[in-house]
């Protein structure tokens, strides 16, 4: 991916452009070719595929620049692909791609091609052709592309032109966007790309030299905190699940959802994450945009699971069945239903982000206040059944996990107050978390598997168990958590990688398909041993996890049977789960 901390753009091995949202992660598509590959559009600057050729991708490092590379016997192109990191004060619409070819061996011929496909392709364009490039005109949106060379219309709604370059030669291409109007492409002379392409540079490095890890697995983490930088909307400081939509858990199968939107899940991963590293002011922009959600609780006082990026409510679900999806797999989903559903574990989530962040940075009374609102209507609902952290879609249950995280929302209301002297029930709270903390030891335990389980009355094991070691709930020495370990690794793990639950014991999910294993519990699970002493152990699983990255160390939310990516990416869940582990392993292991 590159981005522009308002969108990204995800470039194939091959110099494609298969996926951009302008002028949101959210926004509707203007290339959308992996989730239909006729439909979608895309933008692909490259040789003609050869046989022998082959492709190569890496960052430049300790930056979001990408360099794709073609390799064949008559010789070597690169194309250097990046966003220059929009200005304060710029227009929301505009934002810019910049492709740079050039050949460093030998001599290549190459096709350019530019299809966009703009609303999801549902909107038609017109485009206009001049000697400077071209201009795609939607109802909604206008892209133009610069270029050097002669553009030609393909036919098929694109522009096209072929090309040949010497070694040492390179040619500059500029993608810009702007609300639908008049607007003209401007070609990039080398000098201004060259001030571009440093500026670009000097922002990312300039930025990563804030990270604090130094530890032994420096470079997955910092490419981690650069892949999760790009996730950031600027603007309102939120951190979109993923900026793609509708990747498939299982190809062929109809887990496809829209993870473009901010979980409160996520948000005491966020935190922790941003602070141990370093990055303070990202974390405190997104507590920022945390503080403002809990001032928009609904009249009883209670949350919904996730929101838009700039705060939305409203994330209406719908099909698009004119788009194949993803290798076929469809439907293709915009907005996410599950905004509507009752999952009580987030306000844990969301108040031991807050207590983390308080550790930092004191919070506001008027914070306070509402959290205390929350937290009272918490305390009348905690023992509801729920559709819990998987966001089951077959029948609300009561979770364990959704009730460990009631207790981690008292427990840390508690500290909380205590630590800065704030008002609070504190008696009733205190008898609240002691009352969930008994139930759950005495309806969540299953003596006879000897494991900790997904719901009372179920016999099903839940990979999720494993965050009571994270949130101190049990300690990972502790013989219930230590036997729950291996109940997991015994049921549903499989060498490093572990599912989430077994679908035919578990919830019903409502799907009914299986899923790949689910990569973040495959980096708790590596945390929770070298929590509990088990550190070769610990460390061995972590270092076969970093090998199914991808080729520039990015990864979905879960891994097929064959080490495939599956489900959305990049993810930033996942990424969140990879920083904390191996900063606590590599902190364990120095011990």
């Amino acid at each position: 991916i590159i981005g522009d901390l308002h969108t990204v753009a995800l470039v194939g091995k091959n110099g494609s452009i298969d996926w951009c949202c302008i002028p949101r992660f959210d926004s509707p598509s203007v290339f959308g070719a992996i989730l239909d590959a006729d439909k979608g559009g895309f933008f692909c600057i490259a040789p003609p595929a050869t046989p022998e050729m082959q492709y190569k991708q890496l960052y430049l490092p300790e930056t979001n620049i990408l360099i794709s590379r073609f390799l064949c016997l008559n010789g070597v192109a690169e194309i250097t692909d990046y966003m220059p990191i929009k200005k304060v004060g710029s227009a929301a619409h505009q934002h810019h791609i910049v492709r740079s070819v050039s050949v460093v061996r030998g001599s290549l011929p190459f096709e350019l091609v530019c299809r966009p496909a703009f609303n999801y392709a549902r909107d038609s364009h017109t485009i206009d052709l001049s000697d400077n490039g071209a201009v795609f005109h939607s109802k909604s949106l206008s892209l133009a592309l610069a270029s050097s060379i002669p553009l030609e219309e393909d036919g098929q709604g694109g522009v096209h032109a072929h090309f040949t370059l010497n070694e040492g030669q390179t040619i500059h291409f500029v993608l810009e966007s702007a609300a639908s109007g008049a607007m003209s492409p401007i070609k990039l002379s080398h000098s201004h790309y060259k001030e571009s392409f440093h500026e670009t540079i000097s922002y990312w490095r300039k930025w990563l030299a804030q990270c604090q890890y130094h530890g032994r697995w420096r470079e997955m983490v910092q490419r981690s905190a650069l892949a999760l930088k790009l996730l950031t909307y600027a603007p309102t400081g939120a951190i979109v699940a993923a900026p793609t939509t509708s990747l498939p858990e299982t190809i062929g199968g109809a887990r496809n959802w829209d993870y473009r939107y901010t979980w409160l899940r996520d948000s005491s991963f966020t935190l922790y994450s941003l602070l141990i590293l370093g990055f303070t002011e990202e974390a405190g922009a997104f507590m920022n945009w945390l503080d403002a959600r809990c001032h928009e609780l609904d009249k009883n006082g209670s949350l919904q699971p996730m929101y838009g990026i700039d705060g939305e409510h409203d994330l209406t679900e719908y099909t698009l069945d004119h788009l194949e999806g993803y290798r076929g797999s469809g439907p293709v989903r915009i907005g996410n239903g599950a905004y509507k559903q009752n999952q009580i574990d987030v306000y844990g989530e969301l108040m031991d982000s807050i207590y983390i962040y308080n550790r930092y940075d004191a919070i506001s009374y008027d914070l306070w206040s509402n959290l205390r609102r929350l937290l009272d209507w918490l305390s009348q609902h905690w023992q509801e059944p729920d559709e819990g952290i998987w966001e089951v879609r077959g029948g609300s249950k009561q979770f364990v996990h959704s009730r460990l995280m009631s207790w981690v929302a008292f427990d840390r209301a508690v500290r909380l107050a205590r630590h800065r002297g704030l008002p609070a029930p504190m008696t009733e709270w205190m008898q609240t978390s002691a009352q969930i903390y008994e139930q759950i030891m005495d309806k969540g335990w299953d003596a006879k598997k000897k494991s900790f389980v997904q719901y009372y009355g179920s016999h099903a094991v839940d990979a999720s168990a494993l965050l009571m070691v994270m949130t101190r709930f049990a300690g990972a020495t502790d013989p219930f958590m230590l036997s729950t370990i291996d109940r997991i690794q015994k049921e549903l793990s499989s060498d490093s990688l572990v599912h989430r639950y077994n679908p035919k014991q578990a919830a019903d999910d409502g799907l009914g398909s299986v899923e790949g294993t689910f990569t973040p519990c495959s980096f708790w699970m590596a945390e929770s041993l070298a929590r509990a002493g088990r550190l070769d152990e610990a460390r061995l699983i972590l270092e076969k996890m970093l090998t199914y990255s991808n080729h520039v160390g990015l990864f979905a939310e879960e891994i097929g049977p064959t080490g495939e990516a599956l489900g959305n990416y990049p993810q930033a869940f996942t990424h969140l789960s990879l920083i904390t582990a191996c900063f606590n392993i590599d902190a364990a292991l120095n011990e």
